[in-house]
């Protein structure tokens, strides 16, 4: 793989009941309306379960998925392919934390950044972090 090691750690605080963050992560129609510009493939479960896999696409780099944890609180995806490495997410009430590691050519902070600011965004927006 090519590409640099990079690590990244990040915590912010939302205004959401854990299960709408759970919902926001391990549900594909809604995880599918805040993590533009990645693009899933159709026909996806209604909610991630381990040992699923599935391949998204950042514009011509193409990330492998295999989904190891997925519960009340907490998803951990193996990458592979454009990201060699691992995302974790984390979360409680009013609260979420996402570690990122793997070799990538993508800068992986500024990406996990802005995907936690999309987030945040996406449920501020959904009356007070109340998804259906």
């Amino acid at each position: 793989m090519l590409g640099n090691f990079q690590q990244s750690h990040l915590r912010i605080e939302v205004e959401a009941s854990a299960t709408a963050i759970r919902d926001s992560l391990l549900r594909p129609a809604l995880f599918q309306q805040w993590l533009w510009p990645q693009r899933f493939p159709p026909g996806l479960p209604e909610e991630l379960h381990p040992g699923l896999t599935f391949t998204s696409t950042i514009g011509l780099v193409t990330i492998h998925h295999q989904v190891e944890v997925a519960d009340s609180n907490c998803l951990r995806l193996l990458l592979s392919q454009g990201i060699d490495g691992f995302h974790e997410w984390y979360w409680g009430d009013g609260w979420v934390q996402s570690r990122l590691e793997g070799v990538s050519l993508l800068p992986l902070k500024l990406a996990q950044t802005i995907n936690l600011l999309r987030l945040r965004e996406f449920l501020a927006g959904k009356q007070g972090g109340k998804v259906a």
